[in-house]
């Protein structure tokens, strides 16, 4: 269920809208300081003549002291109103299956590969996709351009396709009047951005589907998400501000145009500042840690799991802030500390795993929740949650060994075996969150593949029904508990989603049967609904395959192949987990990189392009693409991968170097800036719901670092440390909007990472026995190294990057068996040749300060 279009997601990739968060401090670079937004007003001649009729713009605004706040009408643009389900599930309605439909309308969108494009390809809107036929058009026509940008799987997408962009009405004046572009953000990131902080900095907040108005030379006019057709609550509809954005053009021209060069000229320059140093004030990486923790603490939900309020979104990297500031803690000896942090850890990731949010039946998690309690989810499934929180699962169960951990990241990375990896080993993206009720149906609703009648289970379990419907909270009334408010015609009457009970044993007790047996009951009825729910109409797939995100999904998978292999021998998994072997892991995690590697990177130029469908995307590859890449390849060298992945992701950092760092300023930009139509160039730092490009190279840079010897050790360092010094000022004063970036400034600090290095036959049940135990604690200042010194093309790498290694590997080499050396403050451990004799090395207090 999707909340109303009034959210404003400060999250990187939201879902939906979400209620807004235009004040929170999350915003961190996507909203401007006051100082810039007293710079970026626009004129208050502008503000009246838009305002005068329909009262859009306040007409007294001055430029003293201005703030999203004096914008209310501005920010009324992005129509915030009283949430109605039943209304949300009524716009969400759409065709469920055009291509068995004769069309009307066929516009250039059906030349596109991309799934969202396609979507409104039988639109009677003239779409173009972005590029310079468009452009062109509205130069000869002089005429504005409106941009509509979002993705396939966007619920209030999809709302303002069927009220706006498939009505006749509404097409005649978008194709009398402007030039239309349809954009996927998924696809061209670069173009989202750009106008995604337009809106967001002007405005107080933005979302999906956003909504833009541009001159001909791409400047912006005017913005907004999510726009009704007809005027409502006072506030304009799209066919009122088509009207008025008209009448501006034709008459105020000059001034809209002015206003919005000057918008991109100071935002240029408040998002892409250099630093004044060219490394953090000593002390500065500790503060931060600290207060991250401090103001995550302060908003954590001690009933409910999680931090913050309704709406809830699993945001790993929070997860990831405080496992890592407990594991700092407890080196520190502050062990009462260390365990109130990772006692909420804990508590929100059972919380999640036993919500709604959490999809039982077919496993992985839905965007977000609705409420507070992580019961009703926006259903949308997106493969970034996917790989994020596989692994802070995983981690979760490296601390406590606790196979509830190790079961929700099968569970995750099952799903995604099953249902969203492509012929080729690719990973899809994303699964919708609105599908038909039935074969047939010609509408579409939110959750309707998910939710289920007491009826049904009735009828699909027989005698098993009673055990079940207790154990998931199955009401005849429906589960879903929204006010009469919230949904006041009764859309959601008898409807259910499966909530999990805590304690099955006192279940088990209640049905006086053993636990296994209550178990298994619940494990055989779940396949039986997943075997029903197979016969429904599915949600869109969305099958593009994104860089990034497959760099998310490479790293869970290559970590579960050795963090799992410590799971209690003999353990038991229901379904949807299939309890495979771990190897068959890392088997994915090699399938996706070699995908990538042959479809989307070029070998003479060392390039990744940023997408696949039916061939690769125009779109370069993003600073996203390179350090998620990095990251997920790190990961597969070291969780068992062949060396061969180490030496790419050395490759590809060169090139995300030259094409990505500001090498006087410090910092990365997220784009090449090649490309003369992308009017802003972002030094992005904001963790949300994905982390950002420069955190995750900061952690790369740090770890490629311990890695390799001398000069380029000493650069990746060097590097590190001046990407660090741009973002001085978020650490030390909004740590709580940088959590990834804070840990990563930490990594830095560290004196002397640890280093394991395995040396030995590889691909034998000793090398993985001694991998596994390497990887059987939580630490994330630790690398692990393995090498065969019989490999001539290992060893090569080895003594051209760091001829310690090879050297190590040549005395320490043994036929029979595989030998670990622990090495720390330029000492290493007596080697040790048996898993357990590795685990209790490593298991010794840490070098490495609070």
């Amino acid at each position: 269920m999707a909340p109303p279009p009034s959210a404003i997601p400060l999250f990187k990739p939201s879902a939906s809208p979400p209620p807004s968060f235009s004040s929170s401090p999350f915003c961190s670079s996507l909203l401007l300081h006051s100082s810039m937004l007293k710079r970026l007003a626009f004129s208050s001649s502008l503000h009246r003549f838009l305002s005068h009729p329909t009262k859009l713009l306040p007409s007294s605004t001055t430029t003293q002291n201005i703030s999203p706040a004096h914008f209310p009408a501005l920010s009324s643009l992005i129509f915030r109103r009283p949430v109605y389900a039943s209304k949300l599930l009524a716009m969400a309605e759409q065709t469920s299956n055009p291509a068995s439909q004769s069309h009307k309308h066929t516009n250039r969108l059906a030349a596109e590969h991309s799934p969202y494009l396609l979507q409104h390809a039988h639109n009677p809107v003239d779409w173009y996709p972005w590029g310079e036929e468009a452009f062109a058009e509205a130069r000869k026509r002089d005429v504005p351009i409106f941009v509509s940008i979002g993705y396939s799987t966007c619920h209030w997408c999809h709302v303002m396709e069927v009220e706006s962009f498939e009505d006749e009405g509404v097409a005649k004046l978008l194709n009398d009047w402007f030039v239309s572009i349809k954009v996927d953000r998924e696809e061209r990131p670069d173009v989202d951005k750009v106008y995604m902080t337009y809106v967001q900095a002007l405005y107080g907040g933005g979302g999906w589907p956003l909504s833009v108005f541009l001159s001909p030379d791409l400047k912006p006019l005017m913005g907004g998400t999510y726009f009704p057709p007809n005027d409502k609550f006072g506030r304009p509809g799209f066919k009122t501000i088509l009207r008025k954005v008209k009448e501006a053009w034709d008459s105020k021209r000059d001034m809209l145009v002015k206003s919005g060069a000057f918008a991109i000229e100071q935002l240029s320059e408040a998002l892409s500042a250099s630093a004044s140093s060219n490394k953090l004030p000593d002390g500065l990486p500790q503060h931060a840690l600290r207060l991250c923790a401090e103001q995550l603490s302060g908003s954590y939900d001690a009933k409910f799991g999680g931090f913050g309020s309704a709406p809830k979104f699993p945001r790993p990297v929070e997860v990831q802030l405080m496992l890592y500031y407990s594991k700092k803690l407890e080196e520190a000896g502050k062990l009462g500390e260390a365990k109130e942090g990772l006692e909420m850890v804990f508590f929100t990731l059972q919380c999640m795993a036993r919500g709604g949010v959490h999809d039982h039946i077919g496993g992985g998690f839905h965007r977000y929740s609705v409420d507070e309690c992580w019961h009703v989810p926006h259903f949308e499934k997106m493969l970034y949650d996917q790989g994020q929180l596989a692994n802070v699962y995983l981690d979760a169960f490296s601390i406590t060994k606790d196979v509830l951990y190790s079961y929700i990241a099968r569970d995750i990375l099952d799903y995604l075996r099953r249902d969203m990896i492509g012929p080729e080993g690719e990973i899809y993206s994303a699964e919708d969150a609105d599908s038909a009720e039935s074969e047939g149906a010609t509408r579409k609703k939110e959750g309707a593949f998910y939710v289920w009648t007491s009826q049904e289970v009735e009828d699909i379990l027989g005698k098993d029904a009673t055990l079940f419907k207790s154990h998931y909270y199955i009401k005849p009334s429906g589960n879903c508990d929204l006010s009469a408010m919230s949904d006041p015609h009764n859309e959601f009457k008898g409807k259910n989603v499966l909530i999990e009970r805590k304690d099955s044993s006192e279940m088990a007790s209640k049905f006086a049967i053993p636990v296994e047996k209550y178990l298994d009951i619940l494990g055989q009825s779940r396949q039986k609904f997943f075997e029903v729910r197979c016969t429904r109409p599915r949600p869109h797939l969305d099958d593009k395959v994104i860089v990034s995100w497959n760099g998310l999904a490479i790293s869970a998978f290559a970590r579960a192949s050795k963090i799992l292999k410590n799971e209690p021998e003999g353990i038991k998994f229901n379904f949807p987990v299939v309890g495979s072997d771990p190897k068959e892991y890392i088997q994915v995690a090699d399938k996706a990189a070699s995908f990538i590697r042959r479809h989307l990177y070029n070998e003479q130029t060392h390039q990744l392009q940023h997408s696949f469908r039916n061939g690769p995307s125009k779109a370069p590859g993003f600073l996203d693409d390179y350090a998620f890449l990095i990251s997920g390849l790190l990961d597969l060298y070291e969780f068992g991968g062949q060396t061969n992945w180490l030496v790419w992701a050395t490759e590809l950092q060169d090139t995300q170097d030259e094409l990505f760092l500001d090498r006087e300023g410090g910092g990365y930009f997220n784009t090449p800036g090649e490309d003369p139509n992308i009017l802003l160039r972002v030094k992005e730092d904001h963790d949300g719901a994905e982390p950002s490009g420069n955190s995750v190279s900061v952690i790369n840079l740090v770890r490629l670092a311990s890695m390799v010897a001398g000069n380029r050790s000493d650069h990746y360092r060097r590097d590190a440390e001046h990407v660090l010094a741009v973002f001085e000022t978020r650490l030390k004063d909004m740590a709580m909007a940088v959590p990834l970036m804070c840990c990563a400034a930490d990594m830095l600090t560290v004196p002397s990472r640890k280093q394991v290095v395995l040396v030995g036959h590889k691909h034998s049940v000793e090398f993985e026995n001694m991998l596994a135990a390497a990887h059987a604690s939580y630490d994330i200042n630790k690398t692990v190294i393995h090498i065969d010194p019989t490999n001539s093309e290992e060893m090569q790498f080895w003594e051209g990057n760091n001829s310690n290694i090879a050297l190590m590997a040549k005395n320490h080499f043994a036929a029979d068996k595989v030998v670990a050396l622990v090495c720390q403050n330029f000492t290493c451990s007596a080697p040790v040749n048996d898993p357990g004799s590795l685990v209790a090395l490593l298991s010794q207090k840490s070098s490495s300060s609070a």
